[in-house]
């Protein structure tokens, strides 16, 4: 490095200290972010003079440096814009230019590309087409520059880049478990980050709606009171971001442990005799981070309604403060919740009871918002508010959604006190990675999880067992009270299981139930203690630990919540060894107290029992079913009816490995459509490829269970119609019979499916296509589930787009209802491996859902 290149050094950093001591003393985030920028601008045009600028070459800032913001450690992105031909020169020009910016301390990350290249680019990846919306030239033809911003604003489609952000932020939500309480969280991309709010910002204005929050306020998506608290907000996560890096001494994003105390010193914030400096740093990280995904929710959906307006559809009345329209529930005027304070949680049991509603308008979320401070003793003391909360926790779908969506609206701690003092609370140990309030949430969605089929492979033992438990909510109000008295001193459990029994006798219920509830919060660590820390292989061990519970039901009850309180804390503190010893102690204990030898659920054990005495009156032999059934595990049974496993065991009876595919039917039930059974060794796109037999012979799939046997066969059931144009019914069963085994024995190319028509009442009432892609518990598969308007060709459109990237079906739970698709898959695949791969599927799988 040469004197000049010594001289620029030394002034740069002498400015970069100036800068971060300025702000250390008490000047504003954005005069450090600010001046960071310009003085990288000054450096890069003094080297540029220095060394002569290459003709027809243009240097041009991206991304956040693009923007006019640097924080103290951040990359500095650059496009190295040029013509089409860069000669010998040229380029040695530009790889002699970024060593020199390294070796003057910059971080660089840099492009070299003509402006055909950067539109190539930027209609591949969104994530390239958003750093090069905030371009700025830096030095270098100002001709060229223009022609490149005309090129990247000619492929700019609002819509697109609309759906294309929404995807980005849900599978980037998905990372981070969709909540901004880790006890690491990271502050630019994490939930409530900064990340959400430049996300709303470029949709705007790539929608042409504003650049900055005031110019969004004078278009009315938000409110002046909004755009404050967004400014405030905003300001306290940069505040924490910078300082961040100024500790770390390095480009670090995530709030570590180790940072916490430093940061909240940088930030002059003291901790008091209960609390240390770091919990309140980070619970005024948590309190600006939820005020950042409720306003980014709001906008959000204010933007969608700008972008693809739907005229004045008729509203569905729901009661008389509530109405649907456009999928989404909102109120019928804006003093609605005034008069009837009940619907603040009504609005939360309505979401679960209609399905087919995606969420709540931005009106009714304002209102919920801004009357977060209403909720007093009287509302809380008021009978009807109390049986709606009771039955928001009894519904059979949506519980988990709508109690989060109770805590992110602020609802679920006005309405419980004891709840709400511990919403954003760290927990400083090993194995929590979560607030208390967020870990009390995921308890509450290993709990729910138990209760559904597509997750029975997961824990199989705990779906049996939960199949079998009565009044399931019960569980679900020990996991909100098993550690709501974190923090206050004393004994959590016991203080917790006091703040049961007062929840219980108000609300109603029984003696039986509340004693239940009250014993499972004070003994909620009992079981994994004596699992873990105790000899259970010593019989008087088991016998203590059976007398303490007393009976089965509240055998199975701890159990249940153990697993889910475990697996709550963190994705790694659950592991194989831990799952023996409950599993070995809940085993000994049953034995103890009576119970089963083998641990079968009895709606299942009922449900293999009447699949054995059908066999029966069709004179199969009595030990017939036996090699099939040792292939089969609890996740198939769940999802089958004993008519099911029994037409199953009869059409493939001792045939286990058969050469060819076999292929048996029956008519649907009630007579409509045809129940096709595929068993054949499993392979490659065979899912796309009886799919694909169907949609060539225009058939719609009504139904479809796909499940993979312990040897590797393939055991699929389809339900199919061809509305009615057969002849007989008869006449088709034997066709798909012969054809559909003729056609995966060919093992056929996927042909391109036929796009069917929508039915007249889905074009007046369309469903707004989804996708959402999230890994399961392990981390082994992922959860696809889908929903859509039906149409015939619909899940071939699905498989073959599967198919081309490679995901593996395992599992697949069809369900149409009337015109609404809604299909849930485990898959796998190498294309799932990194987010690029996910992003480009779900946008592929979103195009082929489009009629």
């Amino acid at each position: 490095m040469n004197d000049l290149g010594f001289a620029l050094r030394d002034q740069l950093r002498a400015e970069r200290e100036a800068l971060i001591a300025a702000y250390c003393a008490g000047r504003s985030v954005g005069s450090l972010l600010s001046g960071l920028a310009r003085v990288t601008d000054r450096l890069l045009r003094r080297l540029i003079h220095s060394n002569g600028l290459p003709p027809g070459i243009a240097v041009i800032a991206v991304g956040g440096y693009g923007r006019g913001e640097l924080y103290p450690y951040s990359d500095v992105d650059l496009l190295l814009l040029h013509e089409a031909d860069l000669g010998d020169a040229a380029t040695a020009w530009i790889e002699r230019f970024i060593s020199q910016l390294w070796d003057l301390g910059l971080h660089i990350g840099h492009s070299v590309r003509t402006v055909a290249q950067c539109v190539q680019e930027a209609a591949r990846d969104v994530t390239v087409l958003t750093a090069l919306l905030e371009a700025r030239l830096i030095v270098g033809p100002r001709p060229l520059f223009r022609r490149f911003v005309a090129a990247v604003s000619g492929i700019l489609q609002p819509h697109a880049f609309f759906r294309a952000k929404q995807l980005e932020q849900q599978q980037r939500h998905t990372k981070y478990q969709d909540t901004p309480y880790s006890l690491e969280p990271n502050v630019k991309d994490g939930p409530g980050g900064l990340r959400d709010l430049q996300t709303v910002l470029w949709v705007a204005r790539a929608a042409g709606l504003g650049r900055t929050w005031r110019e969004l306020a004078r278009r009315q998506l938000l409110t002046r009171e909004e755009c404050r608290m967004l400014i405030a907000k905003e300001r306290v996560i940069r505040q924490i971001r910078a300082h961040l890096h100024i500790v770390a001494g390095r480009r670090e994003d995530r709030l570590l442990f180790d940072y916490q105390n430093a940061v909240a010193g940088a930030l002059r914030i003291h901790g008091s005799g209960t609390r240390r400096a770091s919990e309140v740093l980070m619970q005024r990280y948590y309190l600006a981070a939820k005020a950042v995904t409720q306003l980014n929710t709001l906008l959000l959906l204010n933007l969608e309604a700008r972008l693809f307006p739907r005229g004045d559809e008729p509203a569905q009345v729901l009661d008389e403060t509530f109405i649907a329209r456009h999928e989404l529930l909102d109120i019928v005027d804006e003093q609605a919740l005034e008069r009837d304070p009940n619907g603040y949680l009504r609005a939360f049991l309505l979401v679960q009871q209609h399905p087919e509603l995606k969420g709540m308008a931005p009106r009714l979320l304002r209102a919920l918002w801004h009357a977060r401070f209403r909720f007093g003793r009287r509302f809380r003391e008021d009978p009807r508010n109390r049986r709606t909360f009771l039955e928001i926790l009894q519904q059979p779908q949506g519980v988990l959604h709508a109690l989060r969506m109770m805590n992110q609206w602020s609802v679920l701690g006005r309405y419980l006190p004891v709840f709400r003092r511990i919403v954003g609370q760290m927990q400083h140990d090993l194995f929590h990675v979560y607030t208390v309030d967020q870990h009390i949430l995921m308890v509450l969605r290993n709990l729910r999880r138990f209760t559904m089929a597509e997750h029975a492979h997961e824990y199989p033992l705990c779906s049996e067992l939960m199949t079998g438990f009565e009044r399931h909510w019960l569980l679900y109000i020990a996991a909100l009270f098993h550690d709501i008295a974190k923090g206050r001193g004393g004994d959590h459990s016991e203080l917790g299981a006091r703040d049961a029994r007062r929840f219980c006798r108000q609300h109603g219920l029984s003696k039986e139930d509340t004693e239940l509830v009250v014993w499972l919060v004070a003994e909620h660590l009992t079981m994994s203690r004596v699992a873990q820390k105790q000899d259970i292989a010593d019989p008087e061990v088991v016998r203590r630990f059976a007398r303490l519970v007393g009976n089965e039901r509240r055998l199975v009850a701890l159990y249940l919540l153990t697993v889910a309180d475990i697996r709550g804390t963190s994705p790694r503190v659950w592991n194989a060894w831990k799952a023996k010893l409950l599993e070995d102690l809940f085993h000994l204990t049953r034995r103890q107290l009576g119970g089963e030898a083998l641990p079968l659920a009895a709606e299942l054990e009922g449900r293999k029992q009447e699949a054995l005495r059908l066999l029966r009156l069709h004179a199969v032999p009595q030990h017939a079913h036996e090699p099939l059934w040792a292939e089969l595990d609890v996740v198939y049974f769940m999802r089958h009816t004993a008519e099911d496993i029994a037409w199953h065991a009869r059409e493939i009876g001792g045939a286990l490995r058969p050469a060819r595919p076999l292929v048996r039917t029956r008519l649907a039930p009630g007579g409509e459509g045809a129940e096709v059974l595929v068993y054949v060794l499993d392979q490659k796109d065979l899912f796309a490829r009886v799919c694909g037999y169907f949609d060539s012979r225009s058939l719609n799939i009504l139904d479809a269970k796909i499940h993979t046997t312990r040897h590797g066969y393939a055991l699929d059931t389809f339900v199919v119609t061809d509305h009615g144009r057969a002849y007989s019914y008869r006449e088709l069963l034997s066709q798909i019979e012969h054809e559909l085994a003729e056609w995966i024995a060919q093992a056929r190319p996927l042909h391109e499916p036929v796009k069917g028509r929508l039915s007249r009442q889905s074009r007046h009432f369309p469903v707004t296509p989804s996708v959402y892609l999230s890994p399961d518990e392990r981390g082994d598969h992922y959860l696809l589930q889908i929903t859509a308007t039906d149409r015939v060709g619909l899940l071939y459109a699905i498989a073959q787009v599967l198919a081309r990237h490679g995901v593996n079906v395992h599992t697949a739970k069809i369900a149409t209802l009337g015109e609404r698709v809604e299909d849930v898959f485990l898959i796998d695949g190498a294309a799932l491996e990194s987010p690029r791969g996910q992003l480009q599927l779900e946008s592929d799988l979103l195009e082929a859902l489009q009629p």
